[in-house]
């Protein structure tokens, strides 16, 4: 019976299939619980707080004047013709355009790249849709790491090359644009 017993272990010995076990530990993906929570590497993501606030006030002033006096004078037969033009041209312009503008919110960007230097390239959007009326947010730049905070949050005043815009689509804001027959007026200048 034993020598059975020893056929049948040698049998089942060489027909097993070679078993591979799989690390749980992945080093591309692995964090430890005690480490710093602040993105890192590409597919992590970051809050950027935008606070945005911007003014800009243009002034011109213009003034010309302009006098032409253009003068014919003649004699004949003793008689004295005399003829004249004057040209008067005066112009007084000026004009101010002022501007200004506040963009509050919060989005959460993915870091899309990693720049040589080690500075995290992101880029996030957010779509918003109250009432049929549409906004669109869309912030891209490039962050060093010690602008992130603890809370993994970044101010955008600390984003370089930053781009950020925020764009509406709706009948709210449709209502805000000039229609074309008052562009047409403006243009002619009336």
């Amino acid at each position: 019976m034993a020598i059975r017993h020893q056929i049948g272990l040698v049998a089942a010995l060489c027909c097993t299939v070679p078993v591979a076990a799989e690390s749980l530990y992945d080093a591309g993906s692995f964090r430890a619980m005690v480490s710093d929570k602040r993105a890192h590497r590409i597919g992590d993501s970051l809050t950027v707080l935008i606070y945005e606030n911007s003014s800009a006030t243009t002034r011109a002033d213009t003034s010309t004047h302009r006098k032409n006096n253009v003068g014919v004078r003649a004699f004949a037969d003793g008689s004295d013709h005399a003829a004249g033009i004057g040209l008067s041209n005066d112009f007084d312009g000026g004009g101010t355009v002022q501007r200004s503008g506040r963009l509050l919110a919060q989005i959460t960007a993915s870091v899309t790249g990693i720049a040589p230097n080690g500075d995290l390239l992101i880029t996030g959007e957010q779509m918003l849709e109250i009432n049929a009326d549409k906004q669109h947010i869309r912030v891209e730049g490039r962050v060093r790491t010690l602008d992130i905070s603890d809370a993994n949050t970044v101010l955008s005043s600390r984003l370089a090359d930053a781009r950020i815009s925020y764009l509406g689509a709706g009948e709210l804001t449709d209502s805000q644009r000039r229609g074309w027959l008052t562009k047409i007026l403006t243009w002619l200048g009336l």
